[in-house]
């Protein structure tokens, strides 16, 4: 995915930073723990079609994140 789009792509729902995984965009607000799909190299951003992950999952990606940083 194009670095400059993922630059300004927020979660709809909280506004927070995104992070790419896989084929899916996990929100960094541990509020909400919402990931999005990305279907044929296109970010989904609807709630609706989003969905909140375990907090365990959530603390592990996150974790993940600042260790490959």
């Amino acid at each position: 995915m194009d670095p400059k789009l993922m630059g300004i792509l927020v979660c709809p729902q909280s506004h927070a930073r995104l992070l790419r995984v896989g084929d899916w965009l996990y929100s960094t607000d541990p509020a909400t723990r919402r990931r999005y799909p990305i279907r044929d190299g296109i970010p989904i951003m609807l709630v609706d079609e989003s969905e909140v992950v375990p907090e365990e999952e959530f603390t592990r990606v996150m974790q993940d994140n600042q260790e490959n940083k």
